[in-house]
């Protein structure tokens, strides 16, 4: 028999999908304040920013499946999301200094800010991204239940992309700034890789 996720475990997944869908939309709302001051909010800035997350996200998926294919754990989700949590973490009593180094050292142009979205956004963006295709491996316990899992994990995921996207934007931009809001989404992933590392147990199937 094989062991798949239990009722509670699986709640946990697709609640960590929601959640980890806001913070990663979120953060790259919040990316473009960390990069105003000193590149501008330009196309330009949006279109290193967009771009960034885009990467960041098929190298997340591509590992995600590799992973997948090798040892998946809810663990693993966890300690993924934990690494993420913790630099972003560090991204508040950073970033001025590595904005500062990069815009000294190479001007405002095009490189100098997709450099700037890459230290930014790839590291933690990239880890986010295994989430998805890792969670999937995990709640899919036939061959014919596949794309129902793979829908509703995406489908989760993206809606927590848009809660994040407008509730960072439009609430905790204004009110908290933007370093306040990184560590409030530390938190936010820090609680999550504690959720996946409670072992829920498992049912055979």
């Amino acid at each position: 028999m094989t062991a798949v996720l239990s009722r509670a475990s699986a709640l946990a997944v697709y609640s960590c999908a929601f959640l980890v869908g806001c913070v990663l939309m979120g953060f790259e709302m919040l990316g473009s304040r960390y990069l105003f001051p000193y590149f501008g909010g330009g196309i330009g800035t949006w279109a290193s920013l967009i771009s960034t997350v885009l990467c960041a996200l098929a190298i997340g998926y591509f590992s995600g499946s590799a992973i997948v294919d090798r040892r998946p754990s809810a663990r693993t989700m966890g300690s993924m999301i934990l690494i993420s949590a913790l630099y972003l973490a560090l991204v508040p009593a950073t970033a001025d200094q590595i904005m500062s180094e990069i815009l000294e050292q190479m001007g405002d142009g095009a490189s100098a800010t997709l450099l700037a979205s890459t230290v930014l956004l790839l590291i933690p963006l990239t880890l986010l991204g295994t989430f998805s295709p890792i969670a999937i491996g995990l709640l899919t316990r036939s061959a014919q239940e596949a794309g129902r899992v793979a829908g509703l994990v995406y489908g989760v995921s993206t809606i927590g992309n848009v809660v994040g996207t407008l509730f960072t934007t439009f609430t905790l931009i204004p009110t908290i700034g933007s370093r306040a809001i990184t560590y409030w989404f530390a938190a936010v992933l820090a609680v999550c890789a504690g959720i996946l590392f409670i072992p829920f147990g498992k049912k055979p199937s």
